[in-house]
């Protein structure tokens, strides 16, 4: 991990390396930081749907890996997640055959969530979430 950025206790970002070991780290990050904001109930979801995106980034990049998370007062009512990485190449959504190996991240970040999408972001891309959040 190259860093962790609180901002006033709402946002917290890390920027991982392009390494397999980012898919764990990230997950265990997520995990524990929803647990010490108090919303567990979301928390092995939105762990599981970064794991998937932070897979996705490392299949295509070389570059470093940035997940971020926000929550209320920034988004009320809502968990956003962000996954970013410096290529530019927006994912494309897809209906993967019975027999492929690859392809249902997006399909697993589509039917769990409440909103995500894709933009560009600088010279790379973003690829984020919105989880509800219980009450």
């Amino acid at each position: 991990m190259i860093g962790v950025i609180d901002i006033a206790g709402d946002c917290v970002q890390w920027t991982f390396p392009a390494d397999p070991c980012a898919v764990a780290t990230a997950r265990a990050r997520v995990r524990g930081q929803l647990g010490d904001w108090g919303v567990e109930a979301v928390a092995d979801v939105g762990a599981l749907l970064v794991s998937e995106l932070v897979t996705n980034s490392l299949r295509y990049t070389a570059g470093p890996i940035v997940v971020r998370l926000a929550r209320p007062p920034l988004r009320p009512g809502a968990l956003l997640v962000e996954v970013s990485d410096p290529v530019p190449d927006l994912p494309s959504f897809r209906i993967p055959a019975a027999d492929d190996e690859n392809g249902r991240g997006l399909q697993l970040v589509a039917g769990q969530t409440s909103r995500w999408g894709a933009r560009q972001a600088g010279t790379g891309k973003a690829v984020w979430f919105e989880l509800s959040l219980p009450g």
